[in-house]
């Protein structure tokens, strides 16, 4: 009914650190019985066999904003056993999601930064003889590691949350600050879900998210998005007829409806997270359970053998 999850990665930052352990509650979204079998808390299973399952009640449904585990879809191996992501989701079933000069936008209606996530910021100085101190930008929570702050230039960037760069937009030295905006020539268009779109992680979409039970008409436009689900998530086989027909089982169609839900998750730390947005949807029966409290964290540095404990983040929830 829970599990627990080490974050391994930045892409959660400023929320979830690297070396946060979390409880991982089953129970909010209900539990999946076993898929296969093996040896409990080990990645030893039976392969090629797989366990008829479903997922017991839960109390609440995914909701916008909830830090979500889950198994990260694109990989191929039986579902139970692909690795545990953690990102936030964003978009629902039904949703219509965009993401505009790094805005989130659901159904329409900007979505603002939550407390904690962090993007990459244009720093505009006065001068280019002044040069952003490290040990204030510590103070703040900023990174010295994602500055760029070049010598003779004013423009510098940060990767910093919005409560960090208010205070640095109040600093007397600075003219003002932006969004750092990828242009649509930064190369990230054969890494983003689909290929082909001129999409970047700044601005991508629009995208449908498919919800269980709903109708889509097939269209050379829409194929690219669904095509992968209906065949990775849907368990059906795709093609197209010699005509150009949509197949789905080797039969033409030009409906389908979906079987399940569907989710669009990003990470928190924007500009350096590999999410919905590079490898696609999160299917509900990938989901694993939603992140609920920081029972122990530890710092280490590169180079460091031991690290210490961050005394403060011990036993705090998840925001």
């Amino acid at each position: 009914f829970f599990d627990l999850f080490k974050i391994p990665t930045p892409s959660m930052e400023r929320t979830l650190l690297v070396g946060d352990f979390l409880f991982v509650s089953k129970l909010h979204y209900g539990t999946r019985t076993p898929m296969t079998l093996g040896i409990p808390f080990t990645q030893i299973y039976l392969k090629g066999v797989e366990l008829p399952w479903t997922r017991l009640p839960g109390f609440t449904e995914v909701q916008r904003g909830d830090a979500v585990v889950f198994n990260y879809p694109a990989e191929e191996a039986p579902i139970e056993r692909k690795t545990h992501y953690i990102k936030r989701i964003m978009g629902l079933p039904g949703d219509t999601l965009a993401v505009i000069d790094k805005v989130v936008h659901i159904n329409g209606t900007p979505i603002p930064l939550m407390e904690g996530m962090q993007q990459r910021w244009l720093i505009y100085k006065s001068s280019p003889n002044v040069r952003l101190s490290r040990t204030k930008l510590e103070e703040l929570g900023v990174s010295p590691d994602g500055l760029i702050d070049p010598p003779n230039s004013q423009v510098a960037q940060v990767n910093a949350t919005q409560a960090a760069i208010r205070e640095i937009a109040s600093w007397p030295w600075v003219e003002r600050v932006e969004p750092a905006i990828a242009p649509p020539d930064a190369g990230y268009d054969p890494l983003m879900y689909p290929p082909g779109r001129g999409y970047t992680p700044d601005n991508y979409g629009p995208v449908w998210i498919p919800k269980a039970g709903a109708t889509l008409t097939l269209t050379e436009e829409d194929w690219p998005v669904y095509e992968p689900v209906i065949r990775r998530y849907e368990g059906h086989t795709t093609g197209r007829g010699a005509d150009g027909a949509f197949l789905i089982d080797g039969q033409p169609a030009t409906t389908y409806t979906f079987a399940q839900d569907y989710y669009f998750a990003m990470g928190d730390n924007r500009d350096n997270s590999e999410d919905s947005r590079f490898w696609g949807f999160v299917p509900m029966d990938h989901v694993v359970g939603k992140a609920v409290l920081i029972y122990f964290s530890w710092e280490k540095d590169e180079g460091d053998l031991i690290g210490i404990p961050r005394f403060g983040r011990i036993f705090s929830l998840v925001r």
